[in-house]
């Protein structure tokens, strides 16, 4: 017949552990804050339970068996385990490292998230970010990402969300294009210009395409059609015509020049938002952080140009 396996009793493993280690019942007894009898009565009930003898009795103190070193050795590597595995624990406390799923609209991750991961990873080096970049509203609450970076407030339940700022849509152009083909001061200067927008029927911010439909409607000359604004921007930076583009990248662009300060989008709000299970994930913390240090600068960057050039607000 097969032998019955022997379930060892994790209390007793470690009272065993501590006696093995201390070489005596009595100053066992003092670490575990346990009498001797009930130490004793422990060793005991163990030995009973595996069949054999794990220490002999001397009258220096213990002395382990074969049988007791075999299981010392054991029970020796669980508690150097353990022990590493708390630390890491506590470590994990203070520490941000793993992968972390971000979702964001292609143009402000191309545009302005990720030129600025840098920091990020130089403050947390251990960190593995998935991000994922378009323009479907990925399902946060089933996973399908951590964080979201959206143009628009979250409509799912159980979300914790952070309004982080309101942007615009404006037409931008390089000094160098506005030199060649001269800078136009009304709408109906904009004719011989060539336009660069996404088509208003592209997915997008529904305040971006409104601006663009209204200003495709002023029988533009010539136009390049972008489906994403970080292809609108290498249009505008290579001089192809004047753009329309969100207000957050004057700052990381200062060589742009606004067209037509009157016209502009309505506002766009842009919210950051994660699950509710997440509320204590470090990850999550460190990046949301993150992001609002870099929004609070890029909001006192803004505040500086307006104060420079009232015309730029």
């Amino acid at each position: 017949m097969p032998q019955e396996s022997t379930v060892m009793d994790w209390d007793k493993l470690r009272i065993f552990h501590a006696v093995a280690d201390a070489g005596s019942l009595t100053h066992a007894g003092d670490v575990l804050h346990l009498s001797q009898s009930a130490v004793s009565r422990q060793i005991r009930a163990l030995e009973d339970s595996l069949g054999t003898t794990l220490f002999h009795r001397h009258a220096r103190g213990l002395i382990l068996t074969e049988q007791g070193e075999l299981l010392f050795e054991a029970t020796s590597s669980m508690v150097r385990k353990l022990d590493t595995t708390a630390a890491r624990i506590r470590d994990s406390e203070e520490s941000v490292f793993g992968e972390l799923k971000v979702t964001t609209t292609t143009g402000f991750g191309t545009m302005w998230l990720v030129p600025r991961l840098a920091k990020l990873y130089d403050r947390y080096p251990d960190l593995k970010i998935d991000l994922m970049l378009e323009e479907r509203v990925l399902d946060l609450p089933m996973r399908e990402a951590d964080v979201a970076i959206r143009m628009k407030e979250p409509n799912q339940q159980d979300l914790i969300r952070r309004r982080l700022l309101n942007i615009r849509m404006r037409l931008y152009a390089t000094p160098e294009y506005l030199a060649k083909a001269g800078t136009p001061e009304t709408l109906e200067d904009l004719g011989p210009h060539r336009l660069i927008c996404q088509n208003p029927q592209t997915p997008q911010v529904s305040s971006g395409a409104v601006l663009s439909q209204m200003l495709l409607a002023r029988n533009i000359s010539s136009t390049l059609m972008v489906n994403n604004y970080f292809g609108v921007l290498q249009g505008v930076l290579n001089h192809v015509g004047i753009g329309v583009l969100p207000d957050y990248l004057s700052s990381d662009f200062p060589s742009l020049t606004r067209v037509l300060p009157d016209i502009q989008s309505g506002e766009v709000p842009v919210f950051l938002a994660f699950p509710e299970e997440l509320r204590a994930s470090r990850r999550v913390a460190a990046f949301r952080d993150f992001v609002l240090e870099e929004i609070q600068s890029l909001r006192r960057q803004q505040t500086e140009e307006q104060a420079a050039d009232p015309s730029a607000g």
